[in-house]
């Protein structure tokens, strides 16, 4: 008895100008910001009551991040009586989130979630993040029939072009990234393409060097395999699948490191191999999103003023923003926070601990004025969210709102 398969959803135009007109005036609606929009026509820096606030030359939402919002609320607006879901969170911030559950648009990979990927319907619509989705996932959901509207950025897809290479050439990928990061998952799906590659993902120079060892002079396989459990592919053997190595990365990575671990797998391949055939058991490709770079470029630069702290806004799950608040930690006090909120009083606030990876609450945080305050945020972060870590700030030291627009208007 044959199984019938659903038939191919058709595809559908969403960034009509007429449904894309309504998704701006949305969008604008929920995250712009006339403070952010008129401090960055003026230089990025304004001084009222004793404060400075200098922002970053980049932050907040990229191009990426703008294109996965604008297609989640137009496939709102275009399938208006059908069920939407999506997988897991459209990008890491807590706030945007949340603007897309009351859209009406339901996490698929919730715990809460009363649906699933096996009660998925043909008529239902499934929106893959911008992070992307794994392989299997993808294949599970195209042969429930549903339509798919793909919000993945352009940048992952450019790393998953070079995964799949590798593993034509039956070559390990090499994955600087976070294991459990969704679009790390994403792209390790595709190293394995045909059954040829594997892969193994390093998230420090400390197990980068680890690998590097292995690589020159071999091991303990067991142990190997059991310092890297959750993080290479099924059947990887070190002794075999280090031969012939391309590094790739999660897109989000500090760029300088990634191009560590690229330089230290590059000179064990070649003082193993000698430099005859310096090519053939290595290869690796820039990845690193232009986006992302932009905003550690724009930090590092903020950096060298003088500054008394350094405000990083964000989800704390997002590794672009995780990677800003790294960066400000190694030169001045920097406080890392999900929303104004955090910022209690000029005596106390909430802030994520990267190495306790966990919310504390410190006393004295902020010196009394004159004080200069920089403010970045990552990938995700909307400008409204930065607006209001603004008005909040000012207010702690009696600056109330319509002071600080007239400032940031000048």
């Amino acid at each position: 008895m044959s199984t019938s398969v659903p038939p191919l959803p058709q595809r559908v135009n969403l960034r009509t100008p007429d449904v894309m007109a309504a998704v701006q005036a949305q969008v604008e609606n929920h995250y712009r910001s006339e403070i952010v929009d008129n401090l960055r026509r003026r230089g990025g820096e304004m001084s009222v009551g004793g404060v400075t606030v200098r922002l970053a030359k980049q932050f907040g939402f990229c191009y990426g991040v703008e294109r996965a919002i604008d297609l989640a609320y137009a496939a709102r607006k275009v399938f208006i009586d059908r069920n939407l879901y999506i997988l897991g969170e459209i990008i890491h911030n807590p706030e945007v989130n949340r603007q897309i559950g009351e859209l009406g648009i339901q996490n698929l990979l919730s715990k809460d979630s009363a649906a699933s990927i096996e009660t998925l319907q043909p008529e239902d619509v499934v929106l893959v993040p911008a992070f992307g989705t794994d392989v299997t996932t993808l294949s599970k959901i195209k042969e429930r029939g549903c339509q798919i509207v793909d919000t993945t950025c352009g940048d992952v897809m450019s790393v998953w072009k070079r995964v799949r290479q590798y593993a034509s050439e039956e070559m390990t990928s090499i994955i600087h990234g976070k294991a459990s990061h969704e679009e790390t998952k994403a792209t390790a799906s595709r190293a394995t393409s045909g059954g040829q590659g594997h892969y193994l993902i390093v998230l420090t120079l400390q197990e980068t060097d680890f690998v590097c060892e292995y690589i020159l002079h071999g091991g303990d396989k067991a142990a190997f395999l059991k310092r890297f459990e959750g993080a290479h592919s099924e059947g990887f053997d070190p002794d075999m699948h280090l031969k012939r190595v391309g590094v790739a990365n999660q897109t989000t990575m500090l760029r300088g490191e990634t191009e560590e671990v690229q330089r230290r797998i590059a000179a064990a391949i070649e003082q193993r191999d000698g430099k005859s055939q310096p090519t053939s058991n290595f290869r690796f490709f820039d990845t690193i999103c232009g986006a992302t770079q932009e905003r550690q470029d724009a930090l590092r630069e903020m950096l060298n003023q003088p500054m008394d702290l350094l405000l990083v806004v964000g989800g704390y799950n997002s590794s672009n923003t995780s990677h800003l608040a790294e960066m400000g930690t190694e030169k001045l006090p920097t406080f890392f926070i999900r929303n104004a909120e955090r910022l209690e009083s000029k005596d106390r606030i909430t802030h994520y601990d990267l190495h306790r990876k966990d919310e504390v609450t410190l006393d004295g945080w902020i010196r009394p004025t004159p004080v200069v305050v920089g403010i970045t945020a990552g990938a995700s972060c909307p400008n409204n969210l930065i607006e209001e870590t603004i008005v909040r700030l000012y207010s702690l030291f009696g600056v109330i709102h319509p002071e600080v627009l007239a400032a940031a208007k000048g």
